[in-house]
Formats: C-alpha cells, structure tokens, sequence
C-alpha cells in the first residue's frame, strides 16, 4: 500500500486541513464510503470518511461527550437510546456510562466502520469490543430503523457524516417527521450540523426543518479541533424539555474530559452571528 506524507480535508473550495501523516495504515472502498485510517503527528490515529476526518484519538472527546451527554443529561430519566451511525463507537460508550439508560440501539448503514473501529480505534470503540447487555448493534438503514418504532424512544442521537451520501437522507423534514413518531411523548432528537461558520447553510436548514416538526429546537456548540474552523454545531429538538429552562437534575458520570454540569447550559448560550443566522435579527433568545 502506497504510502502518504499528508491527507487534506476541503471544507469547500478555499478552506482545507492538512495533516501530516507517518502512515496510511488501511485504505477500502465499500458500497457506501470511501474509509481511510491513518496515523497522524499532530492527532494520533485519524478515521477519515470518503475525504471528510471524522475521529481522531486525540480529540475525539470533544465531540462524543458533547453530543451523547447534553442531550441525556436534559431528558429527566432517559431509558432507552438509539444511535444512528456512531460506527466508530464513541457515542455508544459515552450513553452506555449512564446507569439509568436500560436500552441502547446502534444503527449504522456501513458494518465495515463498525468492524474497523474495533480494529484500529479500541480505546473509542471500547463499547463495541466489549458490549454491555443493554447494547444492541444494527447493521443497516438508520432511516429505516427509525421508521419502523412508535413512541420507543426516549433521545434519538443522529452521528451522522456529511449531509453527502449515506448521511444525506438524515436531514431532512421527511426523517425528523420519522424521528419524531418514533420518540416518547417527552423525547428529543440531537444531530450534528456542521460548522456555524464555514457551513451555515446546512445549520440553517436543520434549525428550519426540525422547527417544522418539533416545538423546542435549540442549538448548541462544540469546539472540535479536526472540524472545520474548529466550532462545531449541534441541532437538538424536543417535544418538551427546553436546555434554556433546565438544568441537570441527575449525576454526571465521570470522569469527562470536556462536559460538565455547566457547559450544560452554557454551550446553548450563542454568538451574535449565530442568533442572527438562526433568528433572523431577533436575538432575544
């Protein structure tokens, strides 16, 4: 296998990351991606999707905390999770550490991520090499999954890639409509939206779509450092529960890396920018 001294993530056009490489350590095309891992200088062992980084070892809390423990940490008592996509396990391990979640379902449409995680990134796949009772894996259709349950759900967590071929049917009114049906009268929904500054007509979008079908739709942000200029978004919609007006009412697992009892709320205390993005001028919110 040919080796490479850098891999170039382009967020568009004018806007790359370059990372320095010591090996291309696997390289396979599946019937949905194009999945590289490499090991990096700057950030340890990398997983790349069809040219897009998605994981790396070192940073990885960053994101996966972030979006499995805001939204669990806000539903009163979350029972049962489903995962769609998260193949790489991270999101699995962190709903896994909550004590009062009884039922976790992972669905990813590529097992090959699956099975590679467990391979090359143990330390975040550490769920899957190890699964709990309460974990179930799902090769297949995330969309599909959805689809076929009513009023199961307590939070939906969509770790999804790009809203480019596999993911791209997840952001859509169509699946949130789905996602929607398949929560409890009081559930929530969480998905990963991209960068609030290089990417806005994506966060946009979703904070429109999810409007459409869910009553509480708030945004909330991560700075994750192999994401596009650094600031990473996440789109959470409820049937109830609003971040703004609650707090956490259970005890955080521990130890974290980057989530605590107050970035909680303050992660959903946005920019100017943001609010102008998402509200259009009001920014009362």
């Amino acid at each position: 296998m040919e080796e490479k001294q850098y891999v170039t993530e382009w967020a568009n056009e004018n806007l790359g990351l370059t990372l320095k490489i010591t090996k291309m350590l696997h390289e396979e095309q599946t019937p949905y991606q194009k999945i590289q891992i490499a090991d990096t200088l700057e950030y340890g062992r990398l997983l790349i999707l069809d040219g897009v980084f998605q994981t790396s070892v070192k940073d990885e809390w960053t994101y996966h905390e972030m979006i499995s423990h805001v939204p669990l940490m806000l539903h009163p008592n979350p029972e049962r999770v489903l995962i769609i996509g998260g193949g790489d396990g991270g999101v699995a391990r962190e709903v896994c550490r909550h004590d009062c979640v009884k039922q976790v379902d992972l669905c990813d449409i590529d097992g090959r991520v699956i099975e590679l995680s467990k391979e090359y990134f143990p330390t975040i796949a550490s769920a899957l090499l190890d699964p709990p009772e309460k974990l179930h894996v799902h090769v297949g259709d995330g969309i599909a999954f959805a689809k076929s349950v009513k009023d199961f759900y307590d939070v939906i967590i969509i770790d999804c890639s790009d809203p480019i071929g596999p993911g791209e049917g997840l952001f859509t009114r169509k699946f949130y409509k789905s996602a929607h049906e398949a929560l409890r009268e009081d559930g929530l929904i969480v998905q990963q939206t991209e960068s609030p500054i290089v990417q806005q007509k994506t966060v946009h979008d979703v904070y429109k779509a999810m409007g459409d079908v869910f009553p509480i739709v708030r945004m909330y942000y991560s700075h994750v450092p192999i994401y596009p200029a650094c600031m990473h978004s996440f789109m959470l919609a409820s049937k109830v529960h609003d971040p703004l007006r609650t707090g956490v009412r259970r005890p955080v697992p521990q130890p974290m890396k980057y989530y605590n009892r107050t970035i909680q709320k303050s992660c959903f205390v946005l920019p100017n920018f943001i609010k102008e993005l998402l509200y259009k001028g009001n920014l009362s919110f």
